[in-house]
């Protein structure tokens, strides 16, 4: 700043509107408020931008009736609309596709049906039922429905502080009676087009709730790895591991533990071998079903159940039977079942959208969020009511859908008539299979679920995400599953709120050879104007950050003279504020911007605002603080600005 240069242009211009030659303002655009609206004018924008900002409804315009029926038909059940260009090549690659996660998921279904304490087959009959309802409401092609380990994780441990008999018939009755109102939660959010609610969980903290979940669930299969049969119900890190230790010179079970290792070793290899060549990928996809397949066929050869080895005993033959009597809709469990069902169909309804998103990006075709929620939740309304327990989208067997080559959700259907025939045909022949073997492929399924490269990523982008992720991380590990949840959307929320409370500003200065103004900390290049501080202000202004915003341009202002003054340069005289990224401004910030113009009156100093949005200069002029400053203080770019108040065309460095 000590430099100083003269501009002999602007120092012509000043000459001339000081001497009082020509028309002042005749180059100067006047900065103009938009067309005014009625309140109901306003309301109806704020409510189309807010619930239908994709405009669902334009396209029922100026159609007959019949065409309207057709369309809302097709809406709600978009398999209406793809299916008439369906053809053979298609439903190949989603047979093939259907197969293999059908491969996948019945060995996961039946080892997350003990992370839910329930028995094996309400997971198999939730992997019937809910991807049939998901293949006709759904707007994916790639998403592979079913349970999920987190979820099931979730409904275990909140389900079994509630009742602590997990094998009593109220349990079982308060699972169904969480899904059913899962599903209204996640049909509700859809039908009111409340779908950006879910955006308030941010990134980060999903990323540390799921790694946190996963190393959770790795944990709580070391029950089922070394043959431990007195294990703690809690799931804090502390708890296993004293469990685990202390139960380690007569709990243990060395015929388990062999099995255990062995296939885990061997899933983890097929999931390697799978990861690095694409096109082997199916080795990954059947490595569960062999692991079962064989795990089985040894412990019955060689009766190793006899020996202390813990297997599965008994998966119930057939197909659902009817749960529509046993929800709570009275009496002491419909207010726990309401509070988990809630919880629970916020965590899986998360997970599905962004799986969703995520493939449907990578494919390039659209996904319509708020359909996907009417889906998700009615899949779940209907499991309820037919023995399932809450489903959604799940990452590995939806990459597995994939890259077997999905097409459409048909693939879903195809999945959902094997395990169809699997629940018809040969659950009576997973009596023998070991639980080592279930708790091996829990650890390998979870394991994808620890993103360690993202919580690296986020250390090096935002310290802030990183603390919500680890936040949500330390949570789930060493309390529980629900706090972990409840620290990551407090998290999230709290750095809305620091956001929102206080919002950056930055100081100004000109790019030499330009009119552009930029941040002077960013572009240390930028060229300050003598005797004036132009400053921005990144952010609406409303009253949780107006008098922020207020007392830290004075602090700007008091800083930047006193540095001034030291190096000899004259004092500042215009107070310039850009306002271009000002969106809106309340009662609360207009009461700010009239204290900050005293405050400068008192020192000397003009307020000057530049550049005021379309919503900020109306509501400006309709408080007449527009009149308070003055409109020739009010102008349309800095560059005008400086051209009209700059001290004598000079700028300094």
């Amino acid at each position: 700043m000590s430099q100083r240069v003269s501009d002999e242009g602007v120092r012509k211009k000043m000459e001339e509107i000081r001497s009082g030659h020509g028309d002042t303002f005749s180059h100067f655009h006047k900065v103009e408020s938009p067309p005014k609206q009625t309140l109901l004018q306003e309301i109806k924008h704020s409510v189309v931008e807010t619930f239908f900002p994709d405009k669902p409804l334009n396209k029922f315009k100026n159609q007959t009736g019949f065409r309207v029926f057709v369309l809302a038909l097709q809406s709600f059940f978009p398999i209406f609309e793809w299916g008439r260009d369906y053809n053979l090549k298609n439903f190949r690659g989603d047979f093939i596709s259907g197969l293999t996660i059908a491969s996948l998921c019945i060995p996961q279904d039946i080892a997350y049906a003990k992370l839910a304490n329930l028995d094996p087959q309400y997971a198999l009959y939730t992997s019937f039922v809910t991807p049939l309802v998901y293949a006709f409401m759904g707007s994916s092609r790639d998403i592979a429905i079913g349970p999920v380990s987190v979820v099931s994780l979730l409904l275990g441990t909140t389900l079994s502080d509630e009742i602590s008999d997990i094998k009593s018939h109220e349990y079982l009755r308060l699972a169904f009676t969480a899904t059913f109102f899962a599903g209204v939660t996640q049909m509700a959010l859809g039908v009111l087009r409340l779908g950006f609610l879910i955006d308030f969980l941010s990134h980060a903290a999903v990323v540390g709730f799921m790694t946190g979940s996963a190393i959770t669930i790795a944990l709580q299969q070391l029950k089922g790895l070394l043959g431990i049969k007195n294990f703690t119900k809690k799931t804090d890190i502390v708890s296993v591991m004293r469990s685990v230790f202390s139960s380690a010179h007569h709990g243990w079970n060395w015929e388990t533990i062999v099995i255990g290792l062995a296939f885990l070793v061997f899933l983890l290899v097929a999931k390697y071998i799978g990861k690095k060549n694409k096109k082997l990928f199916w080795v990954a996809a059947i490595s569960p079903m062999i692991s079962v397949i064989v795990s089985t066929f040894c412990v019955y050869i060689t009766r190793a159940d006899k020996k202390g080895v813990a297997i599965l005993k008994h998966v119930k033959k057939g197909v659902n039977s009817s749960s529509a009597g046993e929800i709570f809709f009275s009496g002491k469990y419909l207010g726990p079942g309401i509070r988990v069902g809630v919880i629970a169909g916020m965590v899986a309804l998360t997970e599905a959208v962004a799986i969703g998103r995520t493939f449907a990006a990578m494919k390039d075709y659209p996904l319509d969020g708020n359909q996907e929620m009417m889906a998700i939740g009615a899949m779940n309304i209907i499991g309820s009511l037919t023995s399932c327990y809450v489903s959604t989208g799940g990452f590995s067997r939806t990459a597995v859908n994939n890259m077997a080559g999905c097409k459409t959700a048909v693939s879903n259907i195809v999945m959902s008539m094997v395990v169809l025939l699997t629940l018809l045909l040969i659950t009576p022949l997973f009596k023998y299979t070991p639980n080592a073997v279930l708790a091996s492929i829990i650890i390998a399924a979870v394991l994808g679920l620890v993103n360690i490269e993202a919580i690296i990523l986020l250390w090096k982008i935002d310290k802030f995400d990183f603390v919500a992720c680890m936040g949500a991380l330390f949570g789930v590990v060493f309390i529980n599953v629900e706090i972990g949840l409840l620290i990551a959307v407090a998290i999230s929320f709290s750095k809305i709120l620091l956001q929102v409370t206080r919002p950056r500003t930055a100081i100004l200065g000109k790019l030499p050879g330009t009119t552009v103004y930029r941040n002077v900390w960013q572009y240390p290049k930028a060229i300050q104007i003598d005797g004036m501080l132009i400053v921005r202000v990144d952010s609406a202004i409303y009253f949780s950050n107006s008098n922020y915003i207020k007392d830290r341009i004075l602090r700007w202002l008091t800083d930047e003279e006193t540095q001034r003054i030291t190096s000899g340069l004259s004092r500042i005289e215009y107070l310039t504020v850009e306002m271009s990224p000002v969106t809106d401004i309340d009662t609360s910030g207009i009461h700010a911007c009239e204290e900050l113009y005293k405050s400068l009156q008192k020192r000397r100093v003009q307020l000057i605002l530049a550049n005021p949005g379309p919503i900020v200069i109306q509501k400006l002029r309709a408080s007449k603080l527009t009149d308070v400053i003055g409109e020739n203080n009010i102008f349309p770019t800095v560059a005008d600005v400086v051209s009209t108040f700059g001290s004598n065309g000079e700028e300094l460095l």
